[in-house]
């Protein structure tokens, strides 16, 4: 019967004073730790928060964090109350040590042994006293590795990143949000002065060590695995032998030009191992793009001059000739703060507008800007050419009510369309998939960047819980009836699930059918407080379940994750 259905920081070696390398323009980038070397291994200088402080001053400090949050914060909204963001399965949870599971139903494909599933998502080390977002909580990677078909290995451990470290040693949390901290006036300008505060009496040092929350992603870029965030540089991690997961330390791609921020979706070319990746700004110019090439070594950067604010940019697509960039209403404005209103915004007068750019242009000269109006593309499920070039088709989730993006996905409503892009014409066409609220769709990634036929997304219900899963036909074509969707299926009531990761059944075997392969995730039961590891056929019109592993430990809702392959893993 089925289970589940049916029912340590581094320290920079230089400093800059290039105000484009962090989200909070005050504070400085780091520069590159190690020269560049033909083999590019990953080194790294650790420091150990030993910078003292004076006792008296961090009780004084939290003391007054402590008045805010009683005193001059004002009734907080669902989006940053912890009681309502940390409820039900987005409580967090321990740190669990490297534990065998069972497997309950099935048996796990021969093309899992050997590999791991890693997912990302928030899960704050300390409860916040005041307001919190989904967005702050500190990176947890949860990992379940198949050395054994019977016995798998679950673990989930910290992203040990400086934010961490100094708040482990603080015993609170001390690092600003730029989507909860700023809530109010009185509220928004006090907690201002405590980051300066700090950060001047080296309660913590961002200039030095960035303070970002590897939360978002996970990624295979250069031969290493990366936990990712938006607002700070990745992190190198590694799964050991018996399964568990260390952190290496924060890493700048031996760039030779000073940076601290990238995107947690760096698009990788399976043609050549390159990594797209880019950053914003909060001045101009507002987007740089760049590229990591297969050593992990970051190349120059290009800037768009031509982004005219800060828009908060989360995914870009890239095809075989081109890098595509969206230009969204999510945006970072300052000013904001003055008003006692979070930076991070929706700006519902600005225009959308998709970007083109040739994939190694070395400036912008050959940019292509086209207006979409409603059109806010935060994830990519792929992109690719048609037409000699001419044409590129999109498929991406968009909000239908995009001013949600930033606090209740279920009530943003995300629909999952294609967008086909006429680039001599500047013109583009939008075309619904499907009539049911669905995001995080993915696909065989064998096709990144390539035509490909079939996209898994997540069902969305409320409260902002994916509820099942659905197999769309790109070639049907008459989608927005239903007609896309070829199979799907509900979970259990009372379950959740994680994004999707494709597992090919015969990797490497270029005669096998797109969809011959594996839907893996994370469920969590609600009813029985018991989560799985969950195996779905990607070829069955009801997505069936082949295998099933209860795991020691509940898996909250997260966000991104990945499939390692066993070769891959063995090169970690």
């Amino acid at each position: 019967m089925d289970t589940i259905s049916s029912s340590f920081t581094l320290k920079s070696s230089q400093s800059s004073n290039n105000p484009h390398n962090t989200l909070f323009s005050t504070f400085s980038p780091l520069k590159k730790l190690i020269p560049h070397t033909k083999k590019l291994p990953l080194k790294y200088h650790f420091i150990t928060s030993s910078q003292k402080r004076p006792p008296l001053l961090a009780t004084f400090f939290k003391s007054m964090d402590d008045f805010v949050c009683t005193f001059l914060d004002p009734p907080l909204r669902p989006s940053i109350d912890p009681k309502h963001v940390l409820s039900g399965n987005f409580a967090p949870v321990d740190e669990l040590p490297p534990t065998a599971c069972a497997v309950v139903e099935g048996s796990l494909p021969p093309c899992l042994l050997g590999g791991a599933y890693i997912r990302n998502g928030p899960n704050p080390r300390f409860a916040p006293c005041g307001p919190h977002h989904l967005f702050d909580g500190d990176g947890m990677l949860h990992v379940i590795t198949f050395t054994s078909p019977d016995e798998p290995t679950f673990c989930s451990r910290y992203v040990k990143t400086y934010k961490y470290t100094v708040e482990q040693k603080t015993g609170h949390p001390i690092f600003p949000s730029v989507f909860s901290s700023f809530n109010g006036l009185a509220a928004s300008i006090l907690r201002g002065l405590l980051t300066v505060a700090r950060v001047v009496t080296r309660q913590f040092d961002p200039v030095a060590n960035g303070f970002g929350l590897a939360s978002i992603n996970v990624a295979l870029i250069g031969g290493h695995l990366f936990a990712l965030g938006e607002s700070d540089l990745p992190y190198a991690m590694k799964v050991t032998p018996n399964g568990d997961v260390i952190t290496l330390g924060r890493h700048d791609f031996f760039s030779d030009e000073p940076f601290s921020i990238m995107t947690a979706h760096p698009k990788m070319d399976p043609q050549t191992g390159e990594a797209f990746s880019f950053r914003y700004h909060v001045i101009p110019p507002f987007l740089t793009l760049f590229i990591i090439d297969p050593n992990g070594k970051k190349q120059r950067d290009v800037p768009i001059f031509s982004m005219r604010s800060t828009s908060l940019t989360h995914d870009l697509a890239v095809t075989r000739n081109y890098v595509v960039i969206p230009d969204i209403q999510l945006v970072m404005d300052f000013m904001e703060i003055a008003k006692g209103r979070p930076p991070a915004r929706v700006d519902l007068d600005k225009v959308p507008r998709i970007g083109v750019i040739p994939k190694y242009a070395e400036d912008e000269s050959e940019l292509v800007w086209i207006e979409a109006h409603g059109l806010n593309v935060i994830h990519f499920s792929n992109a690719w050419e048609e037409d000699g070039g001419e044409t590129i088709v999109m498929v991406a989730p968009n909000p239908t009510f995009v001013e949600h993006a930033l606090d209740r996905l279920d009530l943003a409503r995300p629909i999952i369309e294609k967008i086909v892009i006429n680039v001599k014409a500047k013109t583009l066409v939008r075309h619904p998939l499907s009539n049911q609220v669905l995001d995080m769709g993915i696909i065989n990634p064998t096709y990144a960047g390539k035509k490909n036929r079939y996209v898994y997304a997540g069902i969305v219900a409320q409260p902002m819980m994916l509820v099942g899963v659905v197999k769309i036909d790109l070639s049907a074509e008459d989608s927005v009836s239903g007609g896309g969707t070829v199979a799907s299926r509900l979970y259990r009531p009372g379950c959740s699930g994680s994004e999707l990761s494709f597992v090919p059944r015969e990797p490497g075997n270029p005669a096998a059918e797109e969809d011959d392969g594996y839907l893996v995730t994370y469920v969590h039961d609600e009813n029985t407080q018991e989560s799985h590891f969950i195996v779905m056929d990607a070829k069955s019109p009801t997505l069936e379940t082949v295998a099933a592993v209860k795991l020691p430990g509940r898996v909250p809702t997260g966000f991104h994750g990945l499939f390692i392959k066993e070769s891959d893993l063995n090169k970690l």
